[in-house]
């Protein structure tokens, strides 16, 4: 079965994006050599990206003009947006769902492969968050109050409990942050179901 791990930047304040949609030029108080060398180890285990349909215009608007090891990974994993209004997904090795993201993603996890990650995304993510599909959060803290913007995490009933798996300061002064989702007999329905 294979893990399901979400991947974001995200501000002391807990937004991951400014009040406009895309607006993340915060990006550069972090990025850096190490950052981006973390990227590149992280790519090594990655099978496939999800996107959100914004996220997902972002990322196909700006990585097919980009050059490197990064850029060359971005352009070529096989990639999923999930959107009920993009009408086709023209980004190199995309496929475009429009129904049933749980039981799709479900699905995914249940093939062989690598791991499956999220990035950006917050919609798509409290949809997964909601169903205990999650394996791992991966967050980069940055340095920053941005004052308002998008919160990375949606308003929810539950209350989920982390279990910290790793932190590791950056030289930015920014912190990389992996935290597991404990599992309660609400939130691991849909993960019992993925495992049936």
């Amino acid at each position: 079965m294979r893990k399901l791990i979400m991947w974001n930047l995200v501000t002391l304040d807990g937004f991951f994006e400014g009040p406009k949609s895309w607006e993340i030029d915060w990006h550069d108080t972090i990025w850096g050599d190490e950052l981006e060398q973390y990227a590149i180890e992280q790519s090594k285990s990655t099978g496939m990206l999800l996107f959100g349909r914004v996220t997902y215009e972002g990322m196909a608007s700006y990585w097919p003009t980009q050059k490197g090891e990064v850029a060359d990974f971005m352009n070529t994993i096989p990639k999923v947006v999930f959107s009920k209004t993009l009408k086709k997904a023209d980004w190199n090795n995309t496929r475009l769902v429009k129904d049933n993201v749980v039981e799709e993603v479900i699905k995914l996890k249940k093939e062989p492969g690598k791991t499956l990650f999220v990035f950006g995304s917050a919609d798509l993510s409290s949809t997964l968050m909601k169903h205990g599909l999650f394996d791992e959060l991966d967050l980069a803290l940055t340095p920053l109050l941005l004052g308002r913007g998008n919160p990375l995490f949606k308003p929810n009933s539950e209350r989920i409990k982390m279990n910290l798996l790793e932190a590791r300061p950056l030289k930015s002064g920014g912190v990389i942050l992996r935290y597991q989702p404990e599992r309660t007999a609400d939130t691991s329905a849909s993960a019992r179901a993925a495992k049936a």
